[in-house]
């Protein structure tokens, strides 16, 4: 998709919502799309009696909810119609990232606030890139998580780092771009998973 077919995709999404307003005419069908957890490998350092928590991640207002983003070449900002995140995007991030460190085997426990763990340590994420780039060479995912690990006992912050994952776009129209942000965001999470148990 280029610019002018973003655009496109922008105008059409107008047209249909405005069909709504039409007699016989129901509101444009939304699909709603989901990330999901990787599987990080269970090798390297392991933490059997440490309880992490993993508070919901911070974002801008743009990816602070449920639409799906689109940087066209010429950096301007679209909101892809007729498809949404199931879940506000924070939120999908915060359960998918929970879920990454169950999977990996190499902490005693791991939740959100308010469930009652005795924390040791809190992963901090910030959300600062989580879209589709449109360029001359196609489609790309691009997403950015920069990460804290904050002792809980002190609070001090052991240590923070930038995870930055791109992948190409296979295919065409929101499933595909989907799918490439979910690889991205698979990526950056099994980076964030090793590196913060590397250094609690």
């Amino acid at each position: 998709m280029r610019g002018s077919s973003i655009g496109g995709l922008a105008l059409a999404g107008l047209l249909l919502g405005g069909c709504a307003a039409i007699p016989g005419f129901g509101p444009p069908p939304v699909d709603a799309y989901d990330i999901s957890a990787p599987m990080p490998p269970d090798s390297g350092r392991r933490l059997s009696r440490t309880q992490i928590l993993v508070p919901e991640p911070s974002a801008l207002k743009i990816l602070d909810g449920q639409d799906l983003v689109v940087r066209a070449a010429d950096g301007t900002v679209q909101l892809l119609g007729g498809a949404r995140w199931s879940d506000r995007l924070p939120r999908l991030v915060q359960a998918r990232l929970i879920e990454a460190y169950q999977r990996s085997g190499r902490i005693g426990g791991v939740g959100r606030p308010g469930e009652g763990l005795a924390i040791d340590y809190q992963v901090i994420v910030d959300i600062r890139t989580f879209e589709i780039r449109a360029g001359t060479s196609g489609e790309r995912a691009h997403v950015e998580l920069y990460a804290r690990v904050l002792n809980d006992r002190n609070g001090v912050v052991r240590a923070g780092r930038s995870f930055t994952v791109t992948a190409p776009v296979v295919g065409s129209g929101a499933g595909a771009f989907v799918a490439a942000l979910d690889r991205a965001f698979q990526s950056a999470a099994v980076e964030i998973v090793d590196w913060s148990i590397g250094v609690m």
